[in-house]
């Protein structure tokens, strides 16, 4: 790029801020930063080995395997002998006190992660873990455990027995990628995908505080896809998250995979094509599109549908190795933000290997919604040296984070329009294997990111599991 072209950017990325009037003057917001404050361990020999390219205690898309509530700060991880583990301490301490909860890892699959919700109508921590398109194993602490963490020991004696269903609401068979979500009202949801990849459902259930309902399905695989290369007539919706924002909409991003290897420039690819987004008004009933006109409903015949007009905000074919299940989040006006990733095409039009091609040329783009209601989207400028997933997180100010594999920490401020990203964290001294997990309840609690990350081991050595903390703009 020329010095001109360069200058010109940077003209083009200034703030000018007003001028006030002599006793109006008041300092702007902050931008992004991030202070390392401390690191403790989970447990210093976790489970390791390498499946689908990740870890099952570090897949990005738990949700969730680190949280926040009423002062207290939970994790959930296996052991080097496999053995399930929820730990818990104060907020800003140095100690995990954990328990085992009596249910031993099926298969070295990494998909096959530990999910944490709380039910705020009764206190409980609810468990779902060890799925991959076959049954799941559920576990709920006694009540009030959550509302009373100062007063009530943390023993396994806290927790039911592991069950097959959700005290006895058997969901399917081929069950994969659990979701709490707390919604505004104080009930619990369960977001899960029925089926496999290729050819699966998104569906939902809901705990009033007493019992368990299956909802139903919402997302449909059926319908015909067609691309320059080929057509598909079954497929799986990816969430990139399912989100209730201050406001009580539910958001969700995602993206198609299909079926049918016809649709791909080449069969070392992908089949995941175009980031879509849809909401919900009604707690996840109905679902409408951008434009907001409904587009499916929860358990009904009219599903979201690849053929419906109005999901797609950005559109990309096959053939650039998109990533799915990335990550997703709602700043302070409920408005949509997403990260997605992919080998943009000035680096060819057709991947040809999945994991190299996005390792060599994978870059991220921090995709949103503005207050006038038109999409944006923004390269940031660090390549991921990976094939795998990066995080979003907005503080209190709105200014975004991507937390990039191998806990590299990348910002852009809200006042530059998201077009400033540098990087704050070089991620240096972590030995971090790849993907983390965010404690994404915390940030609004006490103005600290929390990463949860295991370190690199080799075949099946154990490794180091910590949280390492960052303070934000106060």
């Amino acid at each position: 790029m020329k010095r001109r072209t360069l200058m010109g950017a940077a003209l083009a990325g200034a703030v000018i801020s007003p001028a006030f009037g002599v006793g109006s003057a008041r300092a702007a917001d902050p931008g992004p930063s991030v202070t390392r404050t401390g690191t403790t361990t989970l447990d210093s020999q976790a489970v390791f080995f390498v499946s689908y390219d990740g870890l099952v205690n570090n897949n990005s898309f738990q949700k969730n395997g680190l949280l926040t509530y009423k002062g207290y700060q939970y994790a959930v991880w296996y052991t080097a002998d496999k053995n399930a583990v929820v730990g818990r301490r104060v907020l800003g301490g140095n100690t995990w006190s954990t328990v085992q909860i009596g249910h031993t890892l099926k298969a070295s699959d990494s998909h096959n992660v530990i999910s944490m919700g709380v039910s705020k109508t009764d206190g409980r921590l609810h468990l779902n873990m060890d799925s991959h398109s076959d049954g799941f194993t559920y576990v709920k602490s006694v009540a009030g455990l959550m509302d009373n963490p100062a007063g009530l020991s943390w023993t396994a004696a806290r927790f039911g027995a592991p069950q097959s269903t959700l005290d006895g609401l058997a969901l399917t068979s081929q069950f994969t990628y659990p979701q709490f979500v707390s919604l505004p009202d104080g009930k619990l949801q369960l977001s899960y995908r029925v089926g496999i990849s290729g050819n699966g459902r998104n569906a939902i259930a809901e705990y009033d505080g007493t019992s368990w309902t299956d909802l139903g399905e919402w997302s449909s695989s059926t319908g015909t896809y067609t691309s320059e290369h080929g057509s598909s007539t079954v497929r799986n919706m990816y969430l990139h998250g399912i989100d209730y924002d201050r406001n009580g909409r539910l958001h969700s991003f995602f993206t198609w995979r299909e079926q049918n290897g016809a649709v791909m420039c080449n069969s070392g690819g992908i089949t995941n094509h175009d980031t879509g987004y849809v909401y919900s008004d009604d707690r996840g009933r109905t679902w409408r599109n951008n434009a907001g006109t409904l587009v499916g409903t929860t358990g009904g015949s009219d599903k979201v549908a690849v053929t419906d007009s109005g999901l797609v905000v950005d559109a990309l074919n096959p053939d650039h190795s998109l990533m799915n299940q990335e990550s997703q989040f709602t700043d302070s006006s409920g408005l949509p933000h997403a990260i997605i990733s992919y080998v943009p095409g000035r680096f060819g039009q057709c991947t040809t290997n999945y994991v190299t091609n996005r390792t060599a040329n994978g870059r991220a783009f921090h995709l949103r919604k503005n207050s006038a209601g038109t999409w944006q989207k923004t390269e940031i400028p660090v390549p991921l040296n990976s094939s795998q997933r990066t995080k979003l997180v907005l503080d209190k100010y709105d200014n975004a984070y991507a937390i990039f594999p191998f806990g590299r920490i990348a910002g852009a401020s809200k006042s530059s329009g998201y077009t400033d990203w540098a990087v704050l964290y070089d991620g240096s001294g972590l030995n971090a294997f790849g993907e983390v997990v965010i404690d994404e309840t915390r940030m609004a609690q006490d103005n600290v990111l929390s990463v949860l990350y295991q370190e690199k081991s080799s075949g099946t050595t154990p490794s180091a599991l910590h949280v390492v903390d960052f303070r934000l703009p106060a």
